[in-house]
């Protein structure tokens, strides 16, 4: 799907992922091209993480279901979303003092959740919030 803005000729353009074109008709190569071409291991770890995320993220939905991000409501009102983000602010701020005890103040694992899984539900849970104001979830 392919967004445009349009800007001040002085401004970056922006028309969608593919190759694009720019002013005075030349083309231009995509960030995402650019990207993996530049950074090949980057870009491939990046995709293997995200695809970690989302196995997670599936089996942790079936163990818990949909009612634990939505807190038993329907999604239908702002007061509804607005409550299922506070929530997964709490979760995300949760994961965030605790990178900031293991990794800044170098506290030891207390309870068996790793660092690499603290920054994978940190990820997942920033996702989930995304889903829920685009009014996806339980969809």
């Amino acid at each position: 799907m392919a967004k445009m803005i349009k800007e001040a000729k002085t401004k970056i353009e922006w028309v969608g992922e593919e190759e694009r074109p720019t002013y005075g008709g030349s083309k231009e190569q995509s960030a995402v091209t650019y990207c993996e071409e530049n950074y090949p291991q980057t870009t491939e770890e990046f995709k293997n993480i995200l695809d970690e995320m989302y196995l997670t993220f599936c089996k942790k939905q079936r163990n818990y279901g949909p009612g634990n991000i939505s807190v038993g409501t329907s999604l239908q009102t702002q007061d509804e979303v607005r409550l299922s983000l506070t929530g997964l602010w709490f979760r995300i701020n949760d994961k965030v003092n605790r990178l900031k005890q293991m990794v800044v103040l170098g506290q030891p694992d207390e309870v068996g959740e790793s660092i690499q899984d603290t920054y994978e539900d940190l990820s997942v849970y920033g996702i989930i919030a995304q889903i829920v104001q685009r009014g996806k979830w339980r969809k």
